[in-house]
C-alpha cells in the first residue's frame, strides 16, 4: 500500500521539524511549507492525503487558507487539521466552521497528534470510497461500480474502470506512465509502458460514443491527464 502524505504548514521551523520527525517515524511521507502561498502550490501539485495547518501564518492566515481550500472544488476534499494556540471555544468553532476536519490546541503530544490524524484519514477514506464523481455528465459510482454518460450505461473492462476512477479522482494533473502504474496497478506488478497505452486506447474507445474520449488527454513528454478543458481532440498515441 502506498504511504499517505502529510503536508505540515507551520512557519516555526523547530515545531515543523518536531512534527516532521514524528510523522516520518509513523511511516508517513512528509511535505513541508512555511506559509499559505507555498502550501497552496504544494496542495495543488502534490495532492497530500492530509494538511496540518497552523492558524497563525505570515501573510494569509491558516484559517483563510482553509476557507479557500474548501471553496475550491479541486481541493475541497483534502482533509485539514488546524493547529493553534487559540484554545477558547469561539476559536474552535471558528476553525471548524472554516471547513477544517479537526482542531488541535498547542501544546499537544505526538501520540494525540498521530491519533487525530489517523481518525481524520479513516473518515476521509470512507467518504471518498462511497462518493460518486460526476464531470459534465460522465458519472462514476464506486458503490454500484457503474459508469454512466448522461444517464446511459458505459461498458468497459475492470482495468479501464480503475484507470478512469484514478483519472476522475485526480483531475487536471499530468501523470507519467510510471506514476499511473504505481497508482492503478500497484508497485509490485510488472507492466510495460505500452500496456498502459493499450488500456488508455480501450478507455477512450469506451468513452468515444458519448463524446468523453477527449477528456483522456496525452501530454507530450510526460504521459496522460484527465481534463474537461478540451482543446480539440486528444493526440494520437
Amino acid at each position: 500500500m502506498k504511504a499517505e502524505s502529510i503536508l505540515i504548514v507551520e512557519d516555526e521551523a523547530a515545531i515543523r521539524e518536531m512534527i516532521a520527525i514524528a510523522l516520518d517515524m509513523a511511516g508517513f511521507i512528509v511535505l513541508e511549507a512555511e506559509d499559505a502561498q507555498q502550501a497552496h502550490r504544494i496542495i495543488v501539485d502534490e495532492r497530500p492525503s492530509l494538511v496540518l495547518l497552523d492558524w497563525m501564518l505570515p501573510g494569509i492566515s491558516g484559517l483563510e487558507l482553509a476557507r479557500r481550500l474548501k471553496r475550491d472544488e479541486s481541493t475541497q476534499e483534502v482533509p485539514v487539521i488546524i493547529l493553534t494556540a487559540k484554545g477558547e471555544e469561539d476559536n474552535k468553532i471558528q476553525g471548524l466552521e472554516s471547513g477544517a476536519d479537526d482542531y488541535i490546541t498547542k501544546p499537544f503530544s505526538t501520540r494525540e497528534l498521530l491519533s487525530r490524524i489517523k481518525a481524520v484519514l479513516r473518515r476521509s477514506s470512507h467518504r471518498a470510497a462511497e462518493r460518486a464523481i460526476d464531470v459534465q455528465g460522465l458519472r462514476l459510482d464506486p458503490v454500484s461500480h457503474r459508469i454512466t454518460a448522461h444517464d446511459k450505461a458505459v461498458e468497459m473492462g475492470p482495468t479501464e474502470y480503475r484507470l478512469l476512477e484514478f483519472f476522475m479522482s485526480h483531475q487536471e494533473r499530468a501523470y507519467t506512465r510510471s506514476q499511473m502504474l504505481d497508482q492503478v496497478w500497484g508497485g509490485n506488478v510488472y507492466v510495460e509502458d505500452r500496456t498502459i497505452d493499450v488500456h488508455i486506447r480501450r478507455l477512450r474507445k469506451a468513452l468515444e460514443p458519448f463524446g468523453f474520449d477527449g477528456f483522456i488527454q496525452t501530454v507530450r513528454g510526460t504521459g496522460y491527464r484527465f481534463s474537461s478543458k478540451v482543446e480539440g481532440r486528444s493526440e494520437a498515441l
